[in-house]
């Protein structure tokens, strides 16, 4: 697999820059062409006891178009790439939705992992993008001010997610000086957990890739506080694991690592699902 399309999400009333550099840094590392994509929707009317009470008017819908054309110098701005690797996206429309239908484009998203408020009109819901996209998914933390990826941690389960979430980040970890595979297993499956974490660093050996193995024993903690310990520990500056979550009456609900990740973890996080 190779990385040749970046699509970053841009907020549009967004002015932190760190995403928008970290996917630029991830196009330059690849040699990849990068796309900026923004939306919000109209809101519908508010209305009480039968009157409405507020409604989006033309003059309205006239500046939130142009509030994206603005975002999009903005963008083209901090991505600072040759006009020709750099693409804009925008509409009208719910952000995640449109982000979901846009991803068909990418190789991978980079999405801030926190957003400020989740209102479905002005920002994308993170989790929910990461499940429906099909495209690994990158989410940046907002204290992080660059990815360098030269120690990858990869947090290994035996299940479909993980198998595509080490397949989906073979760009990265070939480029790693390090890489470790690691997995947390109960007491009684440390012998298969190091068969099986082995069977992975094989796979990534046959891929050209330098990485080590270790298995660490479920502890009182959360698996995702154990994780993130390691990636300390180790000197991580990724992660890459698989996102696991369902979707029951709209809602997405999700396991605890996804979910400790998604909301603690202090480096980027690469999810596939």
């Amino acid at each position: 697999m190779t990385i040749a399309t970046v699509m970053v999400y841009v907020d549009p009333e967004q002015q932190a820059e760190r995403q928008v550099r970290i996917a630029r840094d991830a196009a330059n590392k690849f040699g990849a062409a990068l796309i900026g994509i923004s939306a919000f929707a109209v809101e519908p009317p508010f209305v009480a006891e039968g009157v409405i009470i507020q409604e989006t008017t033309a003059d309205d819908l006239k500046r939130m178009k142009s509030a994206l054309a603005d975002k999009e110098q903005w963008f083209r701005s901090v991505a600072g790439l040759p006009k020709e690797r750099v693409e804009w996206r925008c509409s009208v429309d719910y952000p995640t939705a449109f982000l979901t239908n846009e991803a068909r484009s990418a190789d991978l998203v980079v999405i801030r992992r926190t957003q400020e408020k989740m209102d479905q009109f002005h920002f994308i819901d993170p989790a929910e993008a990461m499940m429906r996209m099909g495209r690994p998914t990158l989410l940046v933390p907002d204290h992080v001010p660059a990815l360098n990826a030269d120690h990858v941690l990869v947090g290994w389960k035996d299940t479909r997610e993980a198998r595509i979430a080490v397949r989906d980040a073979l760009p990265f970890l070939s480029k790693a000086s390090q890489v470790t595979v690691v997995e947390i297993c109960t007491s009684n499956e440390q012998d298969a957990a190091r068969r099986r974490v082995r069977d992975v660093a094989k796979y990534l050996q046959a891929h050209a890739v330098k990485c080590q193995v270790d298995v660490r024993v479920h502890m009182a903690e959360p698996d995702a506080h154990q994780l993130v310990r390691v990636a300390k520990d180790e000197g991580a500056d990724l992660i890459a694991t698989g996102g696991y979550g369902h979707s029951r009456l709209g809602e997405w609900m999700f396991g605890g690592m996804t979910r400790g990740l998604l909301n603690e973890a202090p480096v980027c996080v690469m999810m596939s699902h």
